[in-house]
């Protein structure tokens, strides 16, 4: 199990386990938990409603591809570590990470 944290659009911060051989993205793990996650195109990578940012452990996440950039640029509000939860696969490399919700609410 992958333990990571994820910070609401609150500010409210939790604690979240989720197995890492099972080929999850962040964006299922999150909509799992019942976090307000719209994932509108199903991870895609075509709508950027998983919008989240990286407050640590980016280290870990490899590069964003050209499609994920693309989509993040069309955001209101982008952030240096901004990513699509869809398009960041957990794996042992998330343990500790924490995460920003920062898409828009369902």
């Amino acid at each position: 199990m992958v333990t990571f944290e994820v910070e609401d659009h609150d500010g409210n911060r939790q604690s979240i386990e989720a197995p890492g051989d099972m080929g999850l993205s962040l964006m299922e793990v999150l909509k799992a938990s019942e976090y307000p996650v719209l994932a509108t195109c199903g991870g895609m990578a075509l709508c950027a409603t998983c919008h989240v940012e990286v407050l640590d452990g980016k280290d870990g996440l490899g590069d964003a591809t050209d499609v994920e950039l693309d989509q993040l640029e069309t955001l209101p509000e982008l952030f240096p570590t901004s990513r699509l939860a869809c398009q960041i696969r957990i794996s042992e490399e998330l343990e500790g990470a924490i995460f920003k919700l920062r898409g828009e609410e369902n």
